[in-house]
C-alpha cells in the first residue's frame, strides 16, 4: 500500500470510529509508545542491531574481570550497585525479560531471608542511544573529516573502531584531534594519582585551538579532588547546550544534563 493509500485507509478508520471513542482514540495515537518501532531510523537499526550482538557476547553486567578498580568501586557504593551498560541495555523491556527470567534484578534483599526489598542502583559506563544521538546530533558540529577520539571507549559505543593503548602514549593523536570524547573515563579505572597524570598529559597534549572536548561529567567535578596544576580557565570555554532540543519521549534529562562540551582556546 503506498502512502495515498494509506492515508486514505487511516481517515476512514477515524470516520468509521464512533464520536464518542473518536477523541480517546486520538489521543491514544498522540500519546502511545505502540508507533516506536515505526519511528526508528535505519541508524537506529544499526546501533541496536550491534548492541544486540554485543550482548550475545558478553556477561549480563558487561564488565571484564581485569576491570578490578571499577569493580571495586561499585562495591563501594553506599547503596547496592550494579552495573548495567546503558547502550547494550538502553531498552527497559529488556531489562524486564532479564529480571523475568532471573537473570538480572531491580531490588536487593534489606534483611536476608525476608520478602522486604530495595531498588538496586544501575551504574553505567557506557553511552546510551539516547545520550549518542543527543551527542551527534545536536551537541556536536558536522564530523565530516575530523578525526575523533574517544578515551576509555570500552566496548566502543562512540566510534566502535579504536586505538587499543594507553592515552598517555598517544601524544600525537591528541595534538591532532579535533574532537575527544571523555565518558566517566577515570574515576573507575585509574587511582587519584594515575588520574592526575593522565589528566596532566590530556591538557598538556590537547591544545589544537578551537578543537572540542566532551566530558561527562564536567571537568570541575573531574579534577576538583586530584593534584594538578590544570587552570581550567586558561585552557577551555565551557560551550553551553541545549538539552531542550531533543524532542523524543522519555528522555532522560538528568542523564542528558551530565554531558559537557568544551572549546580548546
Amino acid at each position: 500500500m503506498d502512502f495515498v493509500g494509506a492515508r486514505s485507509a487511516v481517515l476512514a478508520v477515524l470516520r468509521g470510529v464512533s464520536a464518542g471513542d473518536r477523541s480517546r482514540l486520538l489521543h491514544w495515537m498522540r500519546t502511545t509508545n505502540d508507533f516506536d518501532e515505526f519511528m526508528l531510523s535505519n541508524n537506529d537499526v544499526v546501533l541496536r542491531s550491534i548492541a544486540e550482538d554485543l550482548r550475545n557476547c558478553l556477561p549480563i553486567e558487561a564488565m571484564l574481570n581485569s576491570e578490578h578498580l571499577a569493580i571495586k568501586k561499585i562495591l563501594e557504593q553506599p547503596e547496592p550497585t550494579v552495573h548495567v551498560d546503558a547502550f547494550l541495555y538502553d531498552d527497559d523491556d529488556i531489562i524486564d525479560s532479564l529480571c523475568e527470567k532471573g537473570k538480572m534484578s531491580r531490588n536487593y534483599c534489606v534483611v536476608c531471608g525476608s520478602h522486604k526489598t530495595a531498588p538496586l542502583e544501575f551504574i553505567s559506563h557506557s553511552f546510551s542511544l539516547m545520550e549518542l544521538k543527543f551527542l551527534y546530533q545536536y551537541a556536536l558540529p558536522d564530523l565530516t573529516g575530523k578525526i575523533l577520539v574517544d578515551v576509555g571507549s570500552r566496548l566502543g559505543a562512540v566510534l566502535f573502531g579504536v586505538l587499543h593503548s594507553d592515552i598517555c602514549t598517544q601524544a600525537s593523536l591528541l595534538q591532532n584531534a579535533d574532537v575527544v570524547v571523555m565518558n566517566n573515563v577515570f574515576e573507575y579505572f585509574l587511582d587519584r594519582l594515575e588520574q592526575a597524570r593522565a589528566w596532566e598529559f590530556i591538557s598538556h597534549n590537547m591544545r589544537k585551538k578551537g578543537s572540542l572536548l566532551v566530558t561527562v561529567p564536567s571537568l570541575e567535578e573531574s579534577i576538583s579532588n586530584l593534584q594538578t596544576d590544570i587552570l581550567l580557565s586558561q585552557w577551555v570555554e565551557e560551550m553551553k547546550l541545549d538539552y531542550d532540543v531533543y524532542m523524543e519521549k522519555d528522555i532522560d534529562r538528568e542523564a542528558l544534563e551530565q554531558i559537557h562540551l568544551y572549546k580548546i582556546l
